[in-house]
C-alpha cells in the first residue's frame, strides 16, 4: 500500500522548500569533516532507535563496508537522540544518515540539495504495531483499538515516524481528535522502539506503539515475550526509513560521489549487513517518495525539528 493514499485527504504541500529549506549552507559546508586538509572522512550516523551499544557495533560493519567499497575512510558517529541526528546532519558533522521518515524529511528541509538515496525494500510499505500488555486482555483486532484511550500509553521518540508521527495520524483519523488530547491519561515517550516494547512487556505502560521491524526482530531474537507483549493492531502502510546524503559529499570527495555511494548501498548483499538493518535488501530512494510524510508532519506541526 502506497503512503500517498493514506494522506489523500490532506492538502498537498507545495511549499516543501520554504524559507527554512533555503538557508545559506555555506557555514555548514565549512564544517566539512573538521579535517582542515587532513584525511577526508565519510562520517555517518543513524537515529538511535535501539540500544546505543548494539547500534554502534552493527554500524561499524557498515563503516568497514563503505571504506573498502568506496576507498575512503568511513566512520560511524552515534547520536544521543533523534533530534541530535538531524542537528549533526544540518551542521555538517555527518554527511550520511540512516533516518526515519520524519527525521529524513526534517534534515532534507534544512539542507538544500540533500536527498534520500536508498531505503529498504520494505520501507515504502512500512507499518507500526500497536501493542498491549497481556493483562489488559486485548488481542489482535482489524479495527483501531479504542480501548487504549483509558490506558497508560507510550509512544517512542517524539520524532519517530513509526513510533509517534504516523501512529498519531492514524489515531486522529480514527477518533477525530488530536492524538495527544484523545488519551484520558498523559502519554509517555520512551525514546526508542526497544524501550517501548520492554516497558509494555513489564506492564509499566499498558499499551504503546512501535516499528513492526523492531518488534518482530526482538521476538525472533528472544528479547521480547510476545505472549506478554501482544500486537493488538497493525496500521496501514506508509514510507519510512531511508539513507539521506548531504550535498557536500560531492564537494568533499568529488563530483558523482553521491551516486557511487547510492550504488554501494543498493548493491549490499552481505546477510550480516542487511540483518543489521532488518532489511531484505536496499533499493533506490528519492525525496518525492516521502511527500506523504511531509504532508502529515505539516498537519501535525511536527516538521520543524
Amino acid at each position: 500500500m502506497s503512503p500517498r493514499p493514506i494522506v489523500a485527504g490532506l492538502a498537498i504541500c507545495t511549499l516543501l522548500l520554504g524559507p527554512s529549506c533555503t538557508k545559506d549552507n555555506s557555514k555548514k559546508a565549512g564544517n566539512s569533516n573538521g579535517d582542515s586538509g587532513a584525511t577526508k572522512i565519510l562520517r555517518f550516523s543513524a537515529i538511535p532507535d535501539e540500544n546505543t551499544t548494539e547500534q554502534s557495533a552493527k554500524f561499524r560493519k557498515f563503516a568497514d563496508y563503505l571504506s573498502s567499497t568506496l576507498r575512503v575512510k568511513a566512520e560511524f558517529v552515534p547520536a544521543a537522540d533523534y533530534g541530535a541526528s538531524v542537528d549533526k546532519f544540518v551542521n555538517g558533522e555527518i554527511h550520511l544518515a540512516w533516518f526515519g521518515g520524519l527525521t529524513g524529511v526534517q534534515a532534507r528541509a534544512e539542507v538544500d540539495g540533500a536527498r534520500a538515496i536508498a531505503q529498504g525494500i520494505e520501507d515504502s510499505n512500512y507499518i507500526s504495531y500497536f501493542i498491549a500488555n497481556a493483562d489488559t486482555g486485548l488481542g489482535l483486532s482489524e479495527s483501531f483499538p479504542a480501548a487504549i484511550k483509558d490506558m497508560k500509553f507510550t509512544f517512542g521518540s517524539k520524532k519517530s515516524t513509526s513510533g509517534r508521527l504516523m501512529p498519531s495520524f492514524f489515531i486522529e483519523k480514527a477518533t477525530g481528535i488530536e492524538a495527544i488530547k484523545w488519551f484520558a491519561n498523559p502519554v509517555g515517550f520512551s525514546g526508542a522502539h526497544d524501550k517501548t516494547a520492554k516497558l509494555v512487556e513489564a506492564g509499566t505502560f499498558q499499551a504503546g506503539v512501535l516499528s513492526y521491524k523492531k518488534y518482530d526482530s526482538m521476538v525472533e531474537n528472544g528479547d521480547l515475550d510476545a505472549t506478554k507483549c501482544r500486537i493488538i493492531w497493525k496500521t496501514p502502510a506508509y514510507a519510512d526509513y531511508n539513507w539521506t546524503a548531504h550535498p557536500d559529499l560531492d564537494v568533499i570527495f568529488g563530483g558523482g560521489f553521491i551516486n557511487k555511494l547510492q550504488e554501494a548501498l543498493i548493491e549490499i548483499d552481505d546477510p550480516a549487513l542487511l540483518k543489521a538493518l532488518t532489511r531484505a535488501r536496499l533499493i533506490p530512494a528519492n525525496n518525492d517518495g516521502f511527500q506523504g510524510i511531509v504532508d502529515v508532519a505539516r498537519q501535525l506541526k511536527l516538521l520543524n525539528h
